[in-house]
């Protein structure tokens, strides 16, 4: 199950592996792909509340081996909303792995790791500030300059909708 937007590169690439370890072992694990949507970031800040949108239910869980492939792990409180959401359709296991974890911040720790990293704001391979970034083939950290470049004003958003 892949968290979208920020966690599409990761996913897409550990399904290639999958595939490629399915073409060169003889053997065959078959699995099916499906995405949930999480957003709990405003500019650089966590909003304090997560939101979750799905295009299917999620009843296809029930009785099945899940893995939640997530961007990055800050404090857990998002990935930990999530799975809450998500035990309620009784899935028989039910395990993450996230590309990033900040080491400092996390009261949640993933089943499965591939990064630690320190308490700085990521963008780049998927992972965003405001919707910029994303298509970066590599993980970088923004700077202050680029922070503010990039904020979303919301006053300066509604005055100029409101004067079209």
């Amino acid at each position: 199950l892949c968290v979208l937007k920020g966690g599409y590169k990761f996913f897409s690439d550990l399904v290639d592996s999958i595939k490629a370890l399915n073409r060169n072992s003889g053997k065959s694990l078959p699995f099916f792909v499906d995405f949930i949507r999480m957003k709990s970031y405003e500019n650089d800040k966590s909003t304090g509340k997560v939101t979750l949108s799905y295009v299917d239910g999620l009843e296809f869980l029930r009785g099945k081996n899940v893995l939640v492939v997530e961007d990055i792990v800050d404090t857990g409180r998002t990935i930990q909303r999530l799975l809450k959401e998500l035990e309620i359709y009784q899935p028989h296991n039910l395990l993450v792995v996230s590309l990033l974890v900040k080491r400092d911040l996390s009261s949640f720790m993933p089943h499965y790791v591939a990064f630690d990293i320190p308490n700085v704001f990521v963008v780049g391979y998927a992972l965003d500030y405001n919707e910029h970034f994303r298509d970066l083939n590599h993980l970088c950290v923004i700077n202050q300059a680029g922070i503010h470049k990039f904020k979303q004003e919301h006053k300066r958003q509604v005055d100029n909708g409101a004067s079209a």
